[in-house]
């Protein structure tokens, strides 16, 4: 009676799995919509803040407007629009402050006006110079990163790690990925893992999976994640890689191996063991060859691209921090960079005089 029962049940089972991937599906319908309404919206709001700026800018310039005139403009909008929200003095100010500073700038003044307002302040109020601006306008663009992950790069100084440490590729990688050496940083900040100095691998691969949307905003647009303990079979004996991604761009796989300690060259054979056993059996024929990337806690960089000069296989060694850099000290090795590049510039000019 207890068999009939369930079978006799099973259409209204089956009927309401029907009904609610119908439902979901009007879900997600609405979910877009709301996302395009959004992104007009916001597209409305910062072209109104940026001729408003405009306004405001020619007024400082040719009419003698100062903070005070616009505090009174801000209070007499107040008074003539009950409810005005987002046009006060200090904000008012702030639009004239980004109108000036990317006017004159054809590449940048777009990218302004797809970014949320709060970024574009978020931006000027952190960068100190046009290319860092521009480094950060651009990345918020292309990986569509919200207030929260522009605020952690920025405290990051991913825009000095990136520029003070360029990633380290195989031959091979970018042989066969020209754009990888874009996709890979040469270090990943790890710091929302709150991980002790001491921890294992195993803690280590918890923790990124357990706080994988973070991770993947960290490794960038179009990653997606396949599996932890990801198992490839060769011959009788089974092998786990820890963490397996695809990315989209790239069109290929990547293997992420873990290492707490200090990088040996060992381990990029191992590396690239697991590489050759995902093209074999895993890879699909339109995708590009497996990618794998060693993830250490420290490297001797020297070690590094000796061992990767060898490697036949498209891989990089990078390395994690599980805390925030000290901005102060790659504020400074920025500063010896730019310096730097004026001496040998100026030199080379008094070579061609």
């Amino acid at each position: 009676m207890a068999a009939k029962s369930k079978l006799a049940a099973l259409p209204r089972v089956l009927s309401k799995v029907v009904e609610a991937r119908e439902f979901e599906a009007i879900l997600n319908l609405i979910r877009r919509g709301r996302a395009r309404v959004f992104a007009a919206a916001n597209l409305e709001l910062v072209d109104l803040y940026w001729t408003i700026g405009e306004h405001i800018s020619r007024k400082v310039a040719h009419e003698g407007w100062g903070r005070s005139t616009v505090l009174r403009l801000a209070d007499w909008l107040a008074a003539r629009e009950a409810g005005l929200r987002g046009f006060s003095a200090s904000n008012l100010w702030r639009m004239r402050q980004i109108f000036d500073a990317y006017a004159g700038d054809t590449k940048l003044a777009p990218l302004v006006r797809e970014l949320p307002w709060s970024s574009n302040l978020l931006i000027l109020a952190h960068c100190k110079t046009p290319e860092e601006r521009e480094f950060y306008i651009r990345l918020a663009s292309q990986q569509r990163w919200p207030k929260r992950e522009l605020d952690r790069q920025l405290n990051s100084a991913l825009f000095e790690r990136m520029a003070s440490g360029k990633v380290k590729l195989s031959a091979a990688l970018t042989k066969q990925h020209p754009d990888a050496a874009s996709v890979f940083k040469d270090r990943y900040m790890l710091e929302f893992l709150q991980l002790p100095e001491n921890h294992a691998e195993r803690d280590l691969q918890r923790a990124l999976v357990s706080n994988l949307k973070q991770f993947l905003l960290e490794l960038g647009r179009d990653f997606s994640f396949v599996g932890e303990q990801f198992c490839v079979q060769v011959g009788r004996d089974d092998f786990f890689i820890d963490l397996l991604f695809f990315h989209r761009g790239l069109q290929a796989l990547v293997a992420i191996e873990l290492k707490v300690g200090r990088f040996k060259p060992a381990d990029l054979g191992q590396l690239q063991f697991y590489l050759a056993a995902l093209d074999r059996d895993h890879k699909k024929s339109h995708e590009a060859p497996s990618i794998g990337v060693l993830l250490c806690k420290s490297r001797d960089k020297d070690v590094v691209e000796y061992a990767l000069s060898r490697s036949l296989s498209p891989a990089l060694v990078a390395e994690y921090q599980t805390k925030l850099p000290d901005k102060a000290l790659l504020r400074a090795k920025m500063d010896e960079i730019y310096e730097l590049i004026t001496s040998n510039t100026h030199e080379d000019e008094d070579k061609d005089s």
